[in-house]
């Protein structure tokens, strides 16, 4: 850790005043001179708006938690602001990703960039398998609504721990337990890391294993969201699902974790963007006739 005097500090140091000092922190730090400057004014971006989540209650009156440092290693994700733009740090030619201070790197693109969409930002994350890339894009056109004419098949879901989820109509879908099922080898694993030297080579390949073991359990628990969801999309015109207040219910001790692992919270986001994509309308609130599980 390096520390150094800087001088005194004003009463509220928020984004424009630090985004202002970072000339003179790199005087004091020459490291961070190897950092891009875009990347440090999107950290301090994303600093300033978690301190006003956590100071300024929003519409409803709710405050955020307090942001919580760090440490060295757990930050793994660093963002562009411009894309191709001739003084952008990144570009992308729709098959190699040219950094220019690392050169051009070829990538697995996962779907090509749709027809009139424009790349915005880029953020490159490490994951225990390796570097994503991932762009967010602009679209100027106006999207159309979704005609109510055509709805002839409505459905009610309503999601639970005993079975994922109830429709009206009585069909079930079972809970997976991706997550209850890899305890015990997860578990094991841990076991293995707790006898390392912490920050050994050793010590850093055990954490990539047990890394990697969630990594498959979050992916194999996105894939069933996304299977789910097309099936629903696929025979009915309007899905009314119950709106839940999920972090409420997850502070039941006994049933936080069950309550995690099915993620009923991003199940719906998933089969939100699988129904606008196949033009089929969404409802969140009290369904009259949807059972109820527990």
């Amino acid at each position: 850790m390096i520390s150094c005097p800087i001088g005194e500090i004003p009463g509220q140091p928020n984004y424009h005043y630090q985004s202002a000092q970072l000339k003179q922190t790199k005087k004091l730090f020459p490291e961070y001179k190897e950092i891009y400057f875009e990347v440090q004014q999107n950290n301090l971006r994303r600093l300033d708006k978690s301190w006003q989540r956590w100071l300024i209650p929003d519409k409803t009156g709710k405050r955020f938690g307090r942001p919580r440092f760090k440490k060295s290693g757990k930050l793994r994700s660093l963002s562009f602001s411009r894309v191709n733009h001739p003084k952008a740090a990144v570009k992308f030619d729709g098959k190699h990703i040219i950094i220019s201070r690392f050169g051009s790197i070829s990538v697995i693109v996962h779907r090509p960039i749709p027809d009139g969409f424009t790349i915005k930002t880029a953020t490159i994350t490490k994951k225990a398998d390796g570097y994503y890339v991932s762009f967010s894009l602009e679209d100027k056109s106006v999207p159309s609504l979704i005609p109510t004419d055509n709805i002839k098949t409505a459905v009610g879901v309503d999601v639970g721990l005993k079975e994922f989820l109830t429709t009206n109509t009585g069909e079930t879908v079972s809970v997976p337990n991706f997550y209850r099922k890899a305890q015990s080898n997860l578990a094991r694993k841990q076991r293995k890391v707790s006898r390392k030297k912490i920050g050994s080579n050793n010590w850093k390949k055990a954490q990539n294993t047990i890394a990697r073991l969630h990594q498959k359990v979050a992916r194999q628990r996105e894939n069933f969201h996304y299977k789910t969801a097309h099936k629903l999309v696929k025979k009915y015109d309007l899905i009314a699902v119950e709106d839940l207040n999920i972090r409420g219910l997850a502070r039941n001790t006994k049933l936080s974790k069950s309550i995690y692992d099915v993620a009923w919270g991003e199940f719906i986001i998933k089969l939100n963007a699988v129904a606008v994509k196949r033009g089929i309308h969404v409802s969140r609130g009290e369904w009259p006739f949807a059972p109820t599980s527990s």
